[in-house]
């Protein structure tokens, strides 16, 4: 698998930083299912736990991920620390411990204290997550998934991926592979109730939506796989974006 050695330091460190506190250690996301590309994709990890940890912990914790990340892929890590009894059964907008990405970085390494202070609140995202959880996840130690996350309802997770893609008109000229991809995959669970990649997702674009949208799909597949950015003509991005919003707007 890509990056073991990563994973399992940040097992192990976990382990020792948070003891008999840990439930587990769950990797999602592409790595997870099978279709990761170092130049694209994250590493994304849930870290559950009993109950709540000392800030000290925290900040052990995200030294060890700092640490981590600059060895992870272009785009690093992705981790949630979240308590055992929001997961089971499953609380919405789910309540975490404390989150790290790349966008953080420097937050914490500003000014840590603050930082393990102030990271922490409810994510709409781990609906996503943890359904894919359930779906792909790999138990990296800890309990197994279903004793751990319980079921997300459907409207939950509804919710969580058609909020990540509330933006897709403006943030396709700035990430035009993923919201791409991604807008395809969001209407791929709406109308068949497939639980997808992105990369599996355009594959679904490709074979069940009009032809017309075949390029700029074929376009980010061919980008995903690749190290390559996307040259899509922009309103023609635009206007993919749109279009498929309707779609999806419409079968909520």
């Amino acid at each position: 698998m890509y990056y073991r050695n990563i994973l399992d330091a940040f097992t192990a460190g976990t382990r020792e930083i948070i003891g008999a506190q840990l439930t587990g250690i769950y990797l999602h996301g592409s790595l997870a299912m099978g279709c990761f590309n170092p130049k694209k994709s994250d590493i994304d990890l849930i870290v559950a736990i009993e109950e709540t940890i000392s800030d000290a912990q925290k900040r052990k914790l995200m030294e060890l991920i700092v640490s981590l990340n600059e060895k992870a892929p272009a785009k690093g890590l992705e981790i949630s620390v979240v308590r055992r009894e929001y997961c089971k059964p499953f609380v919405y907008p789910t309540p975490f411990e404390l989150h790290f990405s790349p966008m953080h970085r420097q937050w914490f390494l500003d000014s840590p204290q603050d930082y393990v202070e102030k990271m922490k609140g409810t994510d709409m995202d781990l609906a996503a997550h943890f359904t894919m959880l359930h779906k792909y996840g790999i138990v990296l130690c800890g309990e197994e998934i279903e004793k751990v996350f319980g079921e997300v309802p459907r409207q939950n997770y509804i919710d969580s991926i058609c909020s990540d893609i509330q933006s897709a008109t403006e943030d396709i000229i700035e990430d035009p592979v993923y919201v791409t991809l991604n807008l395809c995959r969001v209407l791929a669970f709406l109308e068949d109730g497939l639980y997808l990649s992105k990369r599996d997702g355009g594959a679904w674009g490709l074979e069940h939506l009009p032809s017309g949208y075949h390029a700029v799909i074929s376009d980010a597949l061919k980008c995903y796989a690749a190290d390559e950015d996307m040259k899509t003509d922009r309103e023609e991005a635009v206007l993919f974006a749109e279009k498929l919003s309707e779609m999806i707007a419409c079968r909520r």
